[in-house]
């Protein structure tokens, strides 16, 4: 398509970086809207080079990249590609990151320790950003790290659609996987009908990433089917112990249910072994054919983001997306 029929268009144009080709390949069906052909390759010491094919002056461009393995790689390749957009005269651009890469480090714990979360903001905004489009962040003060727009986009209607679709029968119990997120809980809870929620109480170490000390159940699980909700499995040691607390406390059966599947080793190997009947997650990061496993169920996320940037494009409410609940 040609730049002058891209303009008959309002100008949108959707831009991909190469960490999930596949979701972003997905958006641009959904919006009706191709991707700009994009070169992008490393010199033969790493440095990343990005150039556009065609013209992006006076466009509003969107930028999907989703913060996965090698991560900081594509951090890098998505603030270039930002950049390369800002010295070529776009209009607007708005950044899509599904999974916002070093959302976990939103906070001091320990003297000494950076907020890497808020450094993320400050690098894209420098870059040439003007919008942020993401997906369930792990805290939600990180929208107030960048200096504009965000628009957090949350995956709880798309899931609990799946699990009222499947196990809308069963007596469900809601379990958050440790205190901090019981908020994200009830509303779990809310879009289930009122099931009854739990909570894990969870002694995590400081000093040991990704380590669990001890896992104990608050609230009665007895004899109900549980869904298991975090925002993220990484190694999936906390929500496989948890799993298995429950279980131990009578749970009928467990759903693990996440947005953000990373998966880092040795993940699905724990997955597959617990006691959880299936995971559910969304396809916010990429999970090659060798990570799927029987028990696995990805759903898209494209059409929510897809809508996402169509109601920025169209200057609509993103907030009415989620009924009032964003």
């Amino acid at each position: 398509m040609t730049g002058i029929q891209r303009t008959t268009e309002k100008n949108l144009m959707v831009f991909s970086g190469r960490a999930h080709p596949g979701l972003a390949a997905e958006v641009s069906e959904i919006l009706g809207t191709p991707l700009v052909p994009t070169s992008a390759y490393e010199f033969a010491n790493g440095e990343i080079y990005v150039r556009y094919e065609e013209s992006v002056r006076g466009c509003d461009a969107f930028v999907i990249q989703s913060h996965t393995t090698p991560i900081n790689e594509w951090i890098m390749e998505h603030l270039i590609m930002v950049d390369a957009l800002k010295r070529a005269s776009a209009k607007r651009i708005t950044v899509v990151m599904p999974f916002w890469g070093y959302s976990r480090q939103d906070k001091k714990h320990r003297g000494r320790e950076p907020i890497s979360a808020r450094l993320m903001a400050d690098l894209f905004k420098t870059a040439g950003a003007d919008r942020i489009i993401t997906v369930d962040l792990h805290a939600d003060q990180l929208q107030g790290f960048f200096d504009g727009p965000v628009d957090h986009l949350m995956a709880l209607p798309l899931l609990t659609d799946y699990i009222k679709g499947k196990y809308g029968g069963q007596a469900l119990a809601v379990v958050s996987p440790d205190a901090g997120r019981i908020k994200v809980a009830e509303r779990w809870s809310a879009r289930l009908g009122g099931a009854p929620l739990a909570f894990i109480h969870k002694t995590r170490r400081t000093d040991v990433a990704n380590e669990v000390v001890a896992n104990r159940v608050v609230g009665d699980v007895t004899g109900r089917m549980c869904v298991l909700t975090d925002d993220m499995i990484d190694t999936g040691g906390t929500i496989v112990k948890a799993a298995e607390a429950l279980m131990a406390e009578g749970a009928a059966g467990v759903i693990i249910a996440a947005t953000h599947a990373i998966l880092s080793d040795p993940a699905v190997d724990r997955l597959k072994n617990s006691p959880a009947a299936e995971i559910v997650v969304t396809n916010t990061l990429p999970i090659e054919d060798e990570r799927c496993f029987d028990k696995l169920t990805v759903l898209s996320i494209a059409p929510l983001v897809a809508r996402a940037i169509r109601e920025v494009f169209e200057d609509g409410s993103v907030t009415s997306m989620f009924d009032g609940h964003a």
